[in-house]
């Protein structure tokens, strides 16, 4: 038997999931015991932590993420440089689990998106849709000797969809109920949600991009203030919505895209901010960052509400993410989604930050299982498919 078949055949393993967002805040690490696949499924989370890129790693990445500003040898060293970053990675959350590192036999990667181009275009006769993560799956595993899954999003794209979102394969895994009508949301640097229906089969799922979370937030928070984030939503809180900007922001296109859709930084990063400003008359930062919050819980309900309403009333939202922990999203989601109760995914045992590391720990599991792990009606794709490259 071959070492690769004993890791198949393997019921229950310790798997590393990591992830870096749309915001390149860092390289979040779950380490966490896997029983079975596929719908008999079961997770245990032992150890979570967020690392930060070395000083200087999250502008260069940035940078090279828009057309314009990068240069193919840079991109080409930022592959390696993250895979780097992200084996680094392996090896603090086993310590912080108390593994040791041989013991650790599978990790799953999504890498750092530099680019996603998921609307199809005609390039020398071929219709293609496109993404790029960087982080080299082949270099993590060879950096930590431990069998490692990356590259998810091409596959579901060679059949015609958009690469995104994955993560609602794991939400079916995890949240389906018979009961309740759930409504997985994630705030990240983009928001995504995963909806539900009591009793759901994987293809019965509903699940697109929203629209920005953190992304922008982000980036007036560092303009005006000089800090990362809005912490726990306090400068939101502080002012007060202008109604005639939060109208400027909500009339863009991709709010009235029909799923199945996916959008990331190329659409809501640099190119987004400067109409921003234009329409911005005489704020203040305060009334800026209140605004620009509002637009995350805003295009939320407008797209369950345009999308998902018709077809399935959510009774409860569980929120994950950076997101989660700002009081400004989280009080308006309420208002919003009223009488449907809005709590953190705490409330069902799992960790808000770090659901979507474990997302990759499930998804690497699934590809050596053999398993599809896409949800064509979410994605676009023309089929199920096996989703990431396994690298020995």
């Amino acid at each position: 038997m071959t070492p690769f078949t004993k890791l198949q055949n393997k019921r229950a393993k310790l798997v590393v999931g990591l992830i870096s967002g749309t915001s390149a805040d860092g390289i979040d690490a779950v380490l966490v015991r896997i029983t079975g696949n596929g719908t008999s499924t079961r997770l245990h989370e032992l150890a979570f932590a967020t690392y930060p890129y070395p000083r200087g790693l999250r502008e260069h990445i940035l940078k090279n993420s828009l057309p314009g500003t990068g240069s193919v040898d840079l991109i080409c060293e930022l592959n390696i440089i993250v895979a780097h970053c992200f084996a680094d990675a392996v090896r603090k959350i086993a310590r912080k689990g108390q593994v040791s590192l041989r013991t650790v036999d599978l990790i799953g990667s999504h890498g750092q998106t530099i680019h996603h181009l998921p609307k199809p275009a005609r390039r020398f006769g071929k219709l293609i849709s496109s993404t790029l993560q960087v982080g080299d799956p082949s270099t993590i595993a060879k950096l930590t000797g431990v069998p490692t899954v990356g590259d998810f999003r091409t596959g579901d794209m060679a059949l015609g969809g958009q690469g995104a979102p994955l993560v609602p394969y794991f939400d079916y895994l995890m949240f389906r109920s018979t009961k309740k009508n759930r409504i997985l949301l994630n705030l990240g640097g983009i928001a995504n949600f995963t909806a539900l229906p009591r009793g759901c089969d994987v293809d019965d799922i509903i699940a697109f991009d929203t629209g920005p979370a953190n992304m922008v937030i982000d980036s007036f928070m560092m303009k005006l203030y000089g800090k990362r984030f809005d912490s726990g939503g306090k400068v939101a809180l502080s002012s007060n919505v202008d109604e005639r900007l939060l109208e400027e922001m909500t009339s863009h296109p991709y709010f009235r895209q029909r799923p199945p859709k996916s959008t990331g930084r190329e659409m809501f990063g640099a190119m987004f901010l400067p109409g921003i400003m234009k329409h911005r008359r005489n704020l203040s930062p305060r009334d800026l960052v209140a605004t620009v919050t509002h637009l995350t819980p805003w295009s939320v309900y407008d797209q369950y509400k345009k999308f998902v309403r018709g077809r399935m009333r959510a009774d409860e939202v569980l929120v994950s993410g950076g997101g989660a922990h700002n009081r400004a999203i989280m009080d308006a989601l309420r208002r919003y989604f009223s009488p449907a109760d809005v709590e953190r995914v705490e409330s069902l045992g799992f960790s808000s930050d770090a659901k979507e590391a474990m997302c990759f720990a499930v998804l690497a599991n699934e590809a050596i299982s053999g398993n599809p792990a896409n949800v064509p009606a979410v994605t676009g794709a023309k089929g199920r498919a096996v989703l990431g490259k396994v690298c020995l």
